[in-house]
């Protein structure tokens, strides 16, 4: 008899577990599953069990077994990310400025017992939570950095949520600023503000721009007398490059010409060349008399021309009577200083010739 008896619940428990797996677990009027001895918890979800109004267990995802009528299923909680919507709120800045402000609320379930018993409406809860906290994380700024620094205003809600919850087993992953809206005139005075700072950035571009222009403009100039300064600096040390090759080619010409001559007046009539040249240079000279200025100084006797060039063959004479050298070079330095001197002498009488 006992064995048909253990028989006959082996097959209703059977029966039981086979429609558990067939079936979704039914839920009772307040939403929670009922205790239907076998029961399948989903995974990502945890559910709180009582026993005689007592914290028993939290089940695991999988198959579970509970006793009828002693046990029962308090709390469902979710393990999954959980978006919350931050209904619109007003908040004053720092300035006082009321702004409208909403935004996104993600969080997860960390510790689903703290989450069932610490607070009664988790998700309400922390949704108090972020409003209250996003008020006074506004309070803290000014309307230019509640636009500037909404990263760092993000964060800051975030931590605050999380030193609070912490005692509900729920964390806050992120929380993220939805819309923030501005006052009319408010936004009247931005926009003015934005032009008026555009306007300034145009103006200090335009005068930048003035500014490196006339920059340039000097750079340019400057560099233009430097390198005319340099061109000059050249062109003058070309110049003088020039007149002194120019001198030394004259001073060479000279010097052999003078040389020539020396050595001609050491040859055979000589002496006779030497007069014919006084002579024709003192025909020369005085043929150009009274060209210059009508007053004039003659000689005695201007017509004759024997004398005056036997003046100056006696002067070429007397200068060439010195001591014969005892080397060739001597005779030949001695030979140019007397041509030198005789030419200075023909020189002087023929200023002579022209002042008398």
């Amino acid at each position: 008899m006992l064995a048909r008896a253990a028989r006959g619940a082996g097959a209703l428990l059977l029966k039981g577990s086979v429609q558990a797996c067939t079936r979704a677990p039914r839920r009772a009027s307040s939403g929670l599953p009922r205790n239907t001895v076998v029961l399948f918890v989903p995974q990502q979800e945890a559910w709180v069990v009582e026993r005689m109004g007592r914290f028993h267990r939290i089940l695991e995802p999988g198959l579970n077994i509970l006793i009828p009528v002693l046990d029962r299923i308090r709390y469902v909680q979710s393990l999954k990310e959980i978006v919350i919507n931050v209904p619109e709120q007003s908040a004053v800045t720092l300035d006082n400025v009321t702004l409208q402000i909403d935004g996104v609320l993600y969080l997860r379930i960390m510790d689903p017992y703290k989450a069932s018993y610490g607070v009664e409406d988790p998700e309400y809860a922390v949704t108090q939570l972020a409003q209250t906290t996003m008020r006074s994380e506004l309070g803290k700024l000014s309307l230019d950095k509640v636009f500037r620094e909404r990263e760092s205003l993000n964060a800051s809600i975030v931590d605050a949520i999380n030193q609070a919850a912490d005692c509900w087993g729920i964390r806050c992953l992120r929380y993220e600023i939805k819309d923030i809206h501005v006052p009319p005139r408010v936004k009247e005075s931005m926009q003015m503000q934005v032009e008026a700072e555009r306007r300034k950035r145009a103006t200090v571009l335009e005068s930048e721009g003035t500014r490196e222009s006339a920059i340039n403009v000097a750079e340019g100039k400057k560099q233009a007398q430097i390198l005319a300064s340099e061109a000059e600096k050249a062109e003058q040390i070309n110049q003088a490059a020039g007149e002194a090759s120019a001198v030394l080619a004259k001073a060479k010409a000279k010097a052999e010409a003078i040389r020539i001559l020396a050595a001609a007046l050491t040859q055979h009539n000589g002496d006779a060349a030497a007069s014919l040249t006084v002579a024709e240079q003192y025909v020369s000279a005085f043929s150009k008399l009274a060209k210059d200025s009508n007053t004039i100084l003659l000689p005695s006797n201007p017509g004759d021309v024997t004398s005056m060039v036997a003046q100056a063959m006696g002067v070429y004479g007397a200068l060439t009577k010195a001591p014969v050298p005892e080397a060739q070079d001597s005779v030949s330095s001695r030979s140019s200083r007397d041509v030198r001197s005789t030419g200075a002498s023909l020189d002087e009488e023929l200023d002579r010739v022209k002042l008398s």
